[in-house]
């Protein structure tokens, strides 16, 4: 068990440290205007943005859902069943908003026609404090496990 436990604390760092690169590329998104389109430079930025989204997403659900999954000794199960667990440990606080967290990671990860971005830029800005919140959650929680080097 105690290999599962540095597992965890490792995923909990990297964790931590992508959802501050997060924070920074929501917080100047934020700022910007698109209903005048974007310059390549602000392009750039919401590109920075979604990937960095999209890597946080599966960051938290694909490894450190599953990670305290096991700790905490639970079946695997499906992306669903690990979303919906989480929800049960208050973790998050709507497995409904996750499934949609990682539906949109999904269709980040296979949008290639530029006419679409601009709407997936805009659910990114609308589901990124709703993916923050549940990493603060899970940080707390694994730090309720007595995960002493925890963040």
């Amino acid at each position: 068990m105690n290999r599962w436990i540095g597992i965890l604390e490792n995923d909990l760092l990297e964790l931590a440290k992508a959802a501050d690169v997060l924070r920074y590329s929501f917080d100047k998104c934020s700022r910007i205007d698109m209903m005048e389109g974007l310059d390549n430079e602000e392009l750039e930025s919401f590109e920075a943005l979604t990937s960095r989204f999209a890597r946080v997403s599966d960051l938290l659900i694909q490894k450190v859902f599953r990670t305290i999954d096991v700790v905490e000794l639970e079946d695997a199960g499906t992306v669903r069943d690990r979303i919906n667990r989480a929800a049960k440990k208050e973790l998050i606080s709507d497995a409904d908003a996750f499934i949609g967290i990682r539906m949109l990671r999904n269709e980040i990860a296979h949008e290639y026609k530029s006419e679409t971005v601009y709407v997936i830029f805009e659910k990114v800005l609308c589901m990124t404090p709703t993916l923050l919140e549940g990493i603060d959650s899970t940080i707390a929680y694994a730090r309720n496990l007595n995960i002493e080097s925890c963040i």
